[in-house]
Formats: C-alpha cells, sequence, structure tokens
C-alpha cells in the first residue's frame, strides 16, 4: 500500500496564496511577525512589495487590513488563531466586521495540535468567537485539497471569512476529480444509515477511519465533511438527522460553541434527532506531541469509534 500523503493545511494557505497574487493584484498579505509559521513567507518572498509584516502587533494588524480593506484591495491578515481570533477579537468585531469590509483572516495553529507549544498557543475557543460576529464566515478546511479550495473562495467571498488552518500534517482525502468547494456546503464522504458523523478540520480524516471500524460492527456511519461552520448547512444537518436519528459531532475544538453547538441549534428546533458532541470538554491543552495529545484528548479514530459506536449501542 502506497504512503498516504500527508501536508499541513498552514503550507497549503502560503501555497494558495501565491497563487492568488499571480491571478490577482489586489491581493495583500499582512503578518504578525510569524511568516515563517503561517506560511505567508512563501507569498513574501514571490511578492514582496505586496506583504506587510506588522510585528507583534495583531489587533494593528486587523485595523491595517480593514484600511486596505477600504480602499478596494483583498488584504489577508495572518497570526496563529490565538492572537487572530483571541488577542485581536475587538478589531475584528469593530473594524473589519460592524462595517463589513472585505478583510480575509488566515488563523494557523489552531487547536491541540499544536501540539508543544502548550495550552496558551492551542487555541479551542476561536471558532466560538468567531461565528458570533455579525456577517462573519468560518470555513475550517479538512486538507491541503479543501485548504486551496478555501481560500480562493475566501477571495471570491464578498466581506470578511475567517479560516481555520493547522500545523500538524494531515492526510489529503479530497483528491479526487468530483471534489467541489462551495461555502456553506457540506460534502457527504461516505454514506449510512445508522449514525451520522459531522466533522470539520483534520477530524474528517478521523471520522473516516472510525466510520470504517463500525462498519467492520455492522454500524453504517454517514460522514459529513462540514467545511463551513458559517453559515453552516442547515439542510445537509436535518436531512442526516431524519435519516439516521443519531447524528455526532468530532472537532479539534470546545464542544462549547463550536461545530457540535452550531448543529445542535439546527437540531434542536425540531428535536428530530439526538445528538453528541465530541471535542475538547471545557479544558485547556496542555504541552506534547501532536499525535499524542489527539489521542489523549479521545479526537483520534479509535477513540471515535468507541465513543459512536457506545452511542448508537445506548
Amino acid at each position: 500500500m502506497s504512503e498516504v500523503k500527508k501536508i499541513a493545511t498552514r503550507e497549503s494557505y502560503g501555497n494558495a496564496l501565491v497563487e492568488l497574487g499571480k491571478e490577482h493584484d489586489d491581493v495583500i498579505v499582512l503578518d504578525a511577525d510569524l511568516a515563517g509559521a503561517t506560511k505567508t513567507g512563501i507569498f513574501q518572498k514571490a511578492f514582496p512589495q505586496r506583504h506587510i509584516d506588522c510585528g507583534i502587533a495583531e489587533g494593528n494588524m486587523m485595523g491595517v487590513a480593514a484600511g486596505l480593506a477600504a480602499t478596494g484591495k483583498v488584504p489577508f491578515a495572518s497570526s496563529f488563531a490565538m492572537f487572530a481570533a483571541g488577542r485581536a477579537f475587538e478589531q475584528v468585531r469593530n473594524s473589519i466586521g460592524y462595517p463589513k469590509l472585505n478583510v480575509k483572516i488566515g488563523a494557523t495553529h489552531a487547536g491541540i495540535s499544536v501540539g508543544e507549544d502548550g495550552a496558551t498557543h492551542q487555541c479551542n475557543e476561536d471558532i466560538a468567537l468567531m461565528r458570533t460576529i455579525p456577517g462573519m464566515t468560518v470555513i475550517v478546511p479538512s486538507d491541503d485539497v479543501e485548504a486551496k479550495a478555501a481560500v480562493k473562495a475566501a477571495y471570491e467571498h464578498q466581506g470578511p471569512v475567517y479560516l481555520r488552518f493547522g500545523r500538524l500534517a494531515v492526510p489529503v482525502i479530497n483528491d479526487n476529480p468530483n471534489y467541489e468547494f462551495e461555502i456553506g456546503k457540506a460534502i457527504t464522504l461516505r454514506d449510512g444509515s445508522d449514525v451520522a458523523i459531522i466533522a470539520a478540520g483534520l477530524e474528517v480524516n478521523e471520522a473516516l477511519v472510525a466510520a470504517e471500524r463500525l462498519a467492520e460492527d455492522g454500524i453504517q456511519a454517514e460522514v459529513i465533511n462540514m467545511h463551513t461552520i458559517k453559515p453552516l448547512d442547515s439542510e445537509a444537518v436535518l436531512k442526516a438527522a431524519e435519516k439516521t436519528g443519531k447524528i455526532v459531532t468530532v472537532e479539534e475544538h470546545s464542544v462549547i460553541g463550536g461545530l457540535g453547538s452550531a448543529v445542535c441549534d439546527i437540531v434542536a428546533e425540531t428535536a428530530c434527532a439526538k445528538v453528541m458532541k465530541i471535542g475538547v470538554n471545557d479544558v485547556f491543552g496542555e504541552s506534547g506531541p501532536a499525535g499524542e495529545l489527539i489521542k489523549k484528548y479521545e479526537l483520534d479514530g479509535e477513540s471515535i469509534y468507541n465513543k459512536v459506536k457506545a452511542f448508537v449501542e445506548k
């Protein structure tokens, strides 16, 4: 068996920006002294005159991005999720969200898989923060293919967009000729009738791993890639709920305010299914190898398999 190709979505972000830069002169990339880590350094090398290093001043960077957007440019403001969504929340809300400016926020190093950087840098709250901002689109791509497509779609979308990328290299799962990315439109990767697993980000692959194990036990799990958290594909959620009666959400984010909460908001209106949320359970992370942390916090395929099996058989 050939080895599965793995690429970090932050790497995809940097490469996608270069492709955008070749096609569109209005693309400006901003960074907060992290160009090497966020991979915007790839764009900086290709287009040095269109890359601005704002230093370790994320709030100011968002203000600069807002100003550029007001002049007709399409800025991609880049930093770690902890700083882009956390430290700069007020500026994102008031300077970008409130005036509905066309700013794209590239947030890398999100979630537990940041690994050795530890709890202070493992942002598990960013989706919750960003989806509360009126008019903000929130996208969490699952692999290299999807990340590149999401960056392109974000450019074409008029209005603020929050793009969530990871540090850890993850399997490429969308490398097929039928793949299509559309903001707000979920993708069903596997059909099933017993339970629906709705996942985002690196958890999409882990959900597929879990589904394979469940199939061996005679449990047919539908797997849905919910790459857009806002606007959420409510039609896909309700269809899955009606079909299976049981939904499991999986995310590398707090179970409070993220994908699981967004899905529950939809299901609660109709009470058409039971929902179990899998994610980070209201705790801070810790320093350690990314793979080991994913297992410890029960976000790996084996842990998902065990939880979903118990949920279905309950």
